[in-house]
């Protein structure tokens, strides 16, 4: 006999996504989006942005700080207003600095409401990402929630057909 599953945690189900400026990211927006709708759920969208190397001079190395932050910034605001768009309410947002794997798995560790990870699939000659290469492979049991991969090339008719 079967133990019934217990939920972690009562608060709202929370669909993690990864926000980059690659071109699948259309088809993982949509996803998450109608998903969270169905289930009465939320998206979280997450960016990091990477440390820079010391190496540069001080003052070179602040602006190329700043120029990816603002950049991150636009990109997850952008994001933010599709997600608006398709869902009625605004997504919550998280841009944090340093390792993108590290800083990644920090965010599912401290947040025990998010309970599945989104991620677009890229469909071209250079693979899925590397990402989606890391958390299906060598990294895959390091996350304790669901990985969704959504392929980068579903129409928004493919996409609503599977949420």
């Amino acid at each position: 006999m079967t133990e019934p599953v217990i939920p972690a945690s009562s608060t709202t189900r929370k669909f993690l996504l990864v926000v980059d400026r690659s071109a699948e990211l259309r088809a993982a927006v949509r996803f998450s989006c109608c998903r969270a709708l169905r289930t009465d759920g939320a998206v979280v969208l997450f960016s990091c942005v990477p440390k820079r190397d010391s190496h540069y001079f001080a003052s070179i190395g602040e602006l190329m700080e700043r120029e990816a932050h603002s950049e991150a910034e636009e990109v997850l605001k952008a994001v933010a207003v599709d997600a608006h768009r398709l869902m009625g309410s605004y997504p919550h947002v998280i841009l944090r600095e340093g390792d993108s794997m590290e800083q990644l798995l920090a965010v599912i560790a401290e947040d025990p409401s998010i309970s599945v990870l989104v991620l677009g699939a890229g469909t071209g000659p250079e693979g899925p990402g590397g990402l989606v290469s890391a958390l299906s492979g060598s990294l895959a049991g390091k996350v304790r929630i669901p990985v969704t991969i959504v392929p980068g090339h579903l129409s928004d008719a493919q996409v609503d057909a599977l949420t």
